[in-house]
Formats: C-alpha cells, sequence, structure tokens
C-alpha cells in the first residue's frame, strides 16, 4: 500500500506544477500587460523582474517541500553578489533551467523564445520585465549588446535550445555569444547544470512523469574573456570544448546516455 500511495502522490507532482504555472503565468500576465502600458521602462522593468522571481521562488518551494527535486543552487550567489555586466552561459538541460538561474539572480536579462514572449501564460512578466526575443538574430544581438553595455546581466544559452536527446554533453554552440562578448567586452562566466534526469529536455513529454526525486547542481566557472587574438569561429568552438571538458568530468550527476526514462 505504502508503495500503492507513494506513486499515486508521485503522479500529482507534475500536474500540479503545471497547474501552478497556468494560474500564476496567467495572473502574471495580466497584471504584466496593465503594467507594461502605464509604466515607463525604468519602472516597469523592475516590477516585472519581482514579479518573475516571486513567482519562481514559490515555484521553487514547492518543489523542495514536494521533494520533487533536491537542489544545489548555492553556487549562484557568487553571480547574483557580481557588480557590473556580465553574460550568464548555462548549458541548457531542461525546460526549466532559466527558473533557478532567475531566482537566484532576478536583476538578469533573458534571451528567450518570441513564442514564450507571445505566450499567455509565460509572456506578460517577460515582456514586462523586458527580457529578448530572439526571433531576429540581428535585432537580438543588437539589443542583447546595448543592455550590457548599459551595466545589465544577461542569461543567454550557448546551446540556443535545450541539449538534445542523443547529444552526448551538449549541443554545438552558436556563434551569438561570441559575437555578443566581442562587441561589449564584458566577462562570460560559464554556468553548468547537471542532473540525475532527462525531465523536460528537448522532446519530453508535457505530463510524463520522471523518476523522483530529482537531482540538480549548478557550478560556476572562472569568467572569460574575448580577446583582440581571437575569431568568432575559434572562440565559439574554444568554449564550447571548456565546457565539454568540465561536464565530462566524474560526478555524482553527470550527464549519462539516454535510457527512455
Amino acid at each position: 500500500m505504502t508503495r500503492f500511495f507513494k506513486s499515486c502522490y508521485e503522479s500529482l507532482l507534475v500536474p500540479l506544477g503545471l497547474l501552478y504555472w497556468a494560474v500564476a503565468g496567467l495572473t502574471i500576465t495580466v497584471i504584466g500587460a496593465v503594467l507594461y502600458s502605464i509604466l515607463p521602462k525604468k519602472y516597469s522593468r523592475p516590477c516585472g523582474r519581482f514579479l518573475l522571481q516571486k513567482a519562481f521562488l514559490f515555484f521553487i518551494a514547492y518543489l523542495k517541500i514536494s521533494r520533487f527535486v533536491y537542489l544545489d543552487d548555492s553556487a549562484l550567489t557568487r553571480l547574483a553578489d557580481y557588480k557590473g555586466a556580465a553574460i550568464i552561459a548555462p548549458n541548457h538541460i531542461a525546460l526549466w533551467d532559466a527558473v533557478f538561474i532567475i531566482a537566484k539572480i532576478p536583476e538578469t536579462i533573458c534571451i528567450m523564445k518570441g513564442a514564450i514572449l507571445r505566450n499567455p501564460f509565460l509572456g506578460g512578466g517577460a515582456r514586462l520585465a523586458g527580457y529578448i526575443a530572439n526571433d531576429s538574430s540581428g535585432q537580438m544581438i543588437r539589443a542583447a549588446s546595448q543592455q550590457l553595455l548599459q551595466g545589465e546581466k544577461l542569461l543567454l544559452f550557448p546551446e540556443g535550445t535545450r541539449t538534445k536527446t542523443d547529444a552526448q554533453w551538449l549541443n554545438a554552440f552558436q556563434g551569438a555569444t561570441a559575437l555578443i562578448a566581442k562587441r561589449t567586452k564584458v566577462p562570460i562566466f560559464p554556468v553548468y547544470i547537471r542532473s540525475n534526469s532527462r525531465f523536460y529536455e528537448k522532446g519530453w513529454a508535457l505530463f510524463k512523469k520522471p523518476v523522483f526525486p530529482i537531482r540538480l547542481s549548478f557550478e560556476v566557472g572562472e569568467a572569460v574573456y574575448f580577446s583582440e587574438n581571437d575569431d568568432l569561429q575559434s572562440f565559439t568552438e574554444k568554449l564550447q570544448q571548456s565546457y565539454t571538458e568540465v561536464l565530462a568530468r566524474p560526478h555524482p550527476l553527470r550527464r549519462k546516455q539516454h535510457s527512455g526514462l
């Protein structure tokens, strides 16, 4: 019976999490739409970031209390305390990666899919916070560079999308990270995300239950700079290789071959 009740309990965890986002996301979108239309950017952006951080913190509290996730994100405090512009560049293992980072570093501007910015459950708060759509590479790079030159922090996934199922460690890095770093001369802080689960990787069905509990860890690497001797292609390749070397090291949560779970 204990095993039966445990299975029933775990079967509710994912639907309850999705219900939270349906309610919280739609509420923030409504509030965000109103504030976006009446407030200038200097006030609307802090409001959007505040709303999103609180929504993310409540969600993370649910994950912890329910024992859905065991989370080690203490390393992100280093980035939260960092003063000045920076590119925060994690690998992208799951749909929710940005949630944990923004909860710790709410002032971060996130580059995200335009479809998410237009989503009624997620887009209102993101637009209010001044997040940048990646629909147009040129516009994205200009907008991101402008924000960095004004001293902001930028959350940018170098893979461009979630790590594919058949990738050993990472997808091939896109060139945007190198180009923005070249234009702005700001540091890139690698963030290495590891997990014992493939939950919400690319292609994971929305309601599919993972094996619980999920364990997640975040590690922050040393700052990387684009130098005068670098070119875009070699820098991108060198950056990806540095991530591969770290993620391939022995670790309790090192990525395993896909198991279908």
